[in-house]
């Protein structure tokens, strides 16, 4: 089982009772699938993460500093390792979240703040693990598996709405 590291600094997350056994929950899952489906690519079975439970200062502070955007969002993932060299070393990197980012897109697409954040942790999972969307092609394969590891752990699918042919 993954060794997930969590750091809970932002208040706001304390209205998500239960947010460790739902990181963990979310992690599993993800390496599970991603292991299944991946065509190879091994996450180990002792992968290591660290979870950061941050608000959206910290997280345009990130972003600003590690992408050059200097906007607040939703979820950052840092893998530790190449692709190349996953397997090899237990650690995969790191996932941030912001709090209020988070619920107020929840809140938005009228969604639980639970299913989102547990989408937003299984989506920067995979992102750890060397799934990406930049093609049209790898983000159908991504959000396929999103949707499977999702329906897995009884959450609906979060492109549901989306009409044919957007993004």
């Amino acid at each position: 089982m993954a060794m997930v590291d969590i750091v809970i600094e932002a208040d706001g997350w304390a209205e998500l009772p239960g947010i460790e056994a739902l990181a963990i929950r979310a992690v599993t899952a993800a390496l599970a699938a991603a292991e299944r489906h991946s065509g190879g690519v091994k996450t180990m079975p002792d992968a290591e993460l660290v979870l950061l439970f941050t608000d959206d200062a910290a997280i345009r502070d990130l972003n600003s500093r590690f992408r050059g955007k200097a906007n607040a969002t939703n979820v950052l993932s840092f893998p530790a390792v190449e692709l190349a060299k996953l397997g090899k070393s237990p650690m995969i990197g790191d996932l941030a979240l912001a709090y209020e980012t988070c619920a107020r897109e929840a809140a938005t697409e009228a969604k639980s703040l639970s299913a989102h954040v547990t989408h937003l942790i299984v989506h920067g999972t995979l992102h750890l693990v060397g799934f990406d969307h930049e093609t049209d092609s790898d983000a159908d394969k991504m959000e396929a598996l999103e949707r499977a590891v999702l329906a897995d752990l009884d959450i609906a699918d979060p492109y549901a709405d989306r009409q044919e042919g957007t993004a």
